[in-house]
């Protein structure tokens, strides 16, 4: 069910600029569409509550030159734009901010900032007070409290871990996208095959998951607490 039970939401398709999004149990299975476009669509980010998507759409799958932001609300499929300024430039990815209250999209041209509905109204530029948070809510933050967040190591093609009090360490070579699973594992691809691994240290597993190939950039909702 959505915005109870925990699932993930991915990018798969052979097109570089994008494809079309699918959704899989957290403990895997068959992945299931959730588009159905001639577009491309990137970068999917589910919202807290797990009941909305902000997600890049383009023109086609092949212009990269033409991409615009969406919310997509997974309750009834609704979906709707997030129009940027003009002179925004091209947006790069889009979060969520304030717990789920506001997205924010970064662009070419800066950081930008707009209700979720029924409150969305004109973007705003994010303050410079308000930058820090903004940029936290689209990075990948481990832990809760968080202690770290990954990013890419300056070796090519392999993922770091950097806290506040230390260097960045490997997290695993060969691989890209990652994502917090949850409050106790961060998982990435390695290829197109996701591998989950424990904070704590311990066993590493691949999700195991039947559907198309060209797997990337997953989002994921962990659930609610049970009763």
């Amino acid at each position: 069910m959505v915005g109870r039970d925990a699932y993930a939401v991915f990018v798969a398709g052979n097109s570089p600029a994008g494809g079309d999004l699918y959704a899989v149990r957290a403990e895997g299975g068959a992945a299931l569409p959730i588009t159905f476009t001639n577009v491309g669509e990137s970068r999917p980010r589910l919202s807290p509550e797990g009941t909305s998507i902000v997600f890049l759409r383009g023109r086609s799958l092949t212009d990269s030159t033409s991409i615009a932001v969406w919310v997509m609300n997974l309750l009834n499929g609704a979906e709707r734009e997030l129009v940027l300024p003009k002179g925004a430039g091209l947006p790069l990815e889009a979060g969520w901010s304030e717990g789920g209250r506001a997205s924010v999209v970064s662009t070419a041209g800066g950081l930008y900032r707009f209700g979720a509905p029924p409150t969305a109204g004109a973007p705003r530029l994010v303050t410079a007070d308000e930058r820090a948070a903004a940029e936290s809510s689209l990075a990948v933050l481990l832990g809760r409290p968080v202690f770290a967040r990954v990013l890419p190591c300056a070796e090519p093609g392999a993922l770091c871990i950097e806290s506040d009090s230390g260097s960045p360490s490997l997290l695993a070579p060969r691989a890209h996208d990652a994502l917090a699973w949850g409050t106790d594992s961060v998982a990435y691809f390695v290829g197109d095959e996701v591998e989950i691994r424990p904070l704590g240290g311990g066993r590493s597993r691949r999700l195991d998951i039947t559907g198309p190939p060209r797997r990337r950039q997953m989002t994921a909702f962990m659930g609610l607490p049970s009763p």
